[in-house]
């Protein structure tokens, strides 16, 4: 048997090529939207890529099922569980729970397994020329090492209300079942840490139904229903603007992106063009760069593991957009851009491009440290507002403070005072730097950022 675990750490998302050898056929589980990375895996492993599986309707990221299924003529094979709400809407193979569908001498045994989605399948590998026993069960958003999947996400994400109580219902029935598997099966889930399909997700990248056991908080709680109901919808991260979007496009037919785009370097003229129709421009330099010299209007989203996410939330699926970053990164940037269906990137400009454009337009602000915060807070007549989530200010935060989300913060500009000073931070800087841009952008000009946060406040 052949195995690989590809993870993109921009989503913590993971996702499996499991081939058979001696068929010379192998299967993709979960394939994130740039496919190349398959093709190329099975190129040099002599193998023909023939099954894709997915374990549910993503909500995190865009799936490259399609993509994959095009370029390869692989079959899809996806599930038909869930009510008419849960049914994908092109062709593809159905499958339930119980189904056996097989590769070579590889068997993938479907376990319908709802609570994160009603329509949620595992998969049970059993490869059949070592032993007859099940080896892996690959679990997509129903388990994870040390968390289990979060059923909230339609009803905070998308509206649909009542969807959470139900889900975690249904996911407390699954686990009793996933308990009842036995100990030695390894693991494989959709999602490490970082994710936001969770609370407490696990570093590593596997695990084992026995350690689960007896290190998952949810599996400890499987004798009292209410308990494990209460615990699982407590403290949840909000769940990003695009998840609704994803849900959607996963579901739906849509354009096929089967190769990452070429994206156009602007000239000064296409760039003052640009500035002037009022696009988004997005700096994805560091946000330390970012400080020391930008242009207002622009937003600073650093380019890292959560670029993805803070796009998820700025930028509308059906507008332009457009980003300073270096050249040799705007390859990995539009990767994770496709990856959440971000396609409408319609051009870039350098750092140096942006100093030689703009010489002379460019602002820059100096964060303040713990003693200009405390010295504001004795003197009063000061908002300090705390972008980090609910969850994270419920635990502990500067009294006084005000909590609202960074990825909320435009559309709560109403509750930010424009007639006294604000201090905005976060808990080590970065999100702050994002709602230093945000505010800047829409005209507040009495911003002050203590980038050093909480981290830094109580340190």
């Amino acid at each position: 048997m052949f195995f690989e675990l590809v993870y993109d750490k921009s989503l913590a998302q993971a996702s499996y090529v499991i081939g058979c050898q001696a068929g010379g056929v192998a299967a993709v589980i979960d394939p994130k939207r740039d496919v190349d990375t398959y093709l190329q895996i099975a190129k040099a492993n002599n193998m023909k890529i023939t099954h894709i599986f997915e374990t549910h309707i993503h909500a995190d990221f865009l799936s490259g099922a399609r993509e994959l299924a095009a370029l390869t003529g692989a079959e899809m094979y996806l599930s038909d569980e869930g009510d008419e709400n849960w049914k994908y809407e092109f062709p593809h193979n159905k499958i339930k729970g119980g189904d056996v569908v097989k590769l070579g001498n590889l068997n993938f045994e479907v376990i319908h397994t709802p609570g994160h989605t009603p329509e949620s399948v595992s998969f049970l590998l059993t490869d059949k020329p070592a032993s007859s026993k099940p080896v892996m069960l690959f679990t997509g958003d129903f388990v994870f090492v040390g968390d289990v999947g979060r059923p909230d996400l339609l009803e905070q994400a998308a509206g649909l209300k009542g969807t959470q109580d139900i889900g975690a219902a249904q996911m407390y029935d699954s686990l009793n079942e996933f308990a009842k598997l036995g100990d030695f099966i390894q693991v494989w889930p959709g999602h490490g840490a970082g994710s936001a399909c969770g609370k407490a997700l696990g570093a590593v990248p596997s695990t084992t139904v026995g350690y689960e056991k007896i290190r998952n908080w949810a599996l400890q709680l499987l004798n009292d229903k209410v308990a494990f109901s209460k615990e699982l919808l407590a403290d949840q991260p909000e769940p990003p603007k695009y998840f609704a979007m994803m849900k959607k496009l996963n579901k739906v037919d849509r354009k096929l992106v089967t190769e990452v785009p070429q994206i156009n370097n602007l000239s000064k003229a296409d760039f003052d063009q640009v500035i002037a129709s009022g696009a988004k421009v997005i700096d994805t330099r560091p946000w330390q760069d970012y400080a020391k010299g930008f242009l207002k209007g622009t937003l600073s989203i650093t380019n890292n593991n959560s670029f993805s996410t803070w796009m998820g939330w700025y930028i509308n699926y059906d507008e332009s957009f457009y980003l300073i970053a270096e050249e040799a990164q705007i390859e990995d940037l539009t990767r994770k851009l496709m990856r959440i269906g971000l396609d409408n990137l319609a051009g870039y400009i350098t750092p140096a491009q942006l100093e030689a454009f703009e010489s002379g337009n460019l602002a820059s602000f100096e964060p303040i440290d713990k003693a200009a915060v405390e010295a504001a807070r004795a003197k009063g007549g000061t908002q300090i507002v705390d972008v980090r989530g609910a969850a994270e200010f419920k635990k502990g935060h500067i009294e006084g403070a005000e909590n609202h989300f960074v990825g909320k913060l435009d559309k709560n500009l109403d509750k930010i005072s424009k007639n006294k000073p604000v201090i905005i931070h976060c808990q080590s800087g970065a999100r702050a730097a994002i709602a230093y841009s945000v505010l800047t952008a829409n005209g507040f000009d009495n911003i002050q950022n203590y980038a050093g946060g909480w981290a830094d406040y109580i340190g």
